[in-house]
């Protein structure tokens, strides 16, 4: 389990260091941001099943981690950001309350 959950996990880091062409051209900010909301996406979608109390709890530790101030910073960038289609796009893409 612990290995299963350990190549889950490497897996999934380098999928969020491999930034696609598209990622690239967004603002160093935006870039960020969509690095950190997608690893809080991917947790919130990790309910276990059978329920498993050890891995919920790392779940909600990375959920604390990754989600926590989103929903500000993502207002944020949408008003640094309001007047570039490309960016908005993308912002766009997300919930607006997670929280």
């Amino acid at each position: 389990m612990r290995v299963m959950m350990s190549a889950v996990l490497v897996t999934f880091c380098l999928g969020l260091s491999s930034v696609n062409a598209a990622e690239a051209r967004l603002p160093v900010d935006v870039a960020r941001y969509v690095e950190q909301r997608e690893g809080c996406e991917h947790f919130r979608g990790e309910i276990p099943d059978p329920p498993d109390k050890q891995r919920m709890k790392e779940i909600e530790r990375e959920i604390r981690k990754l989600c926590t101030g989103t929903d500000k910073k993502l207002q944020q960038l949408k008003r640094k950001y309001a007047k570039n289609q490309a960016v908005m796009q993308r912002l766009n893409e997300f919930e607006e309350n997670i929280e």
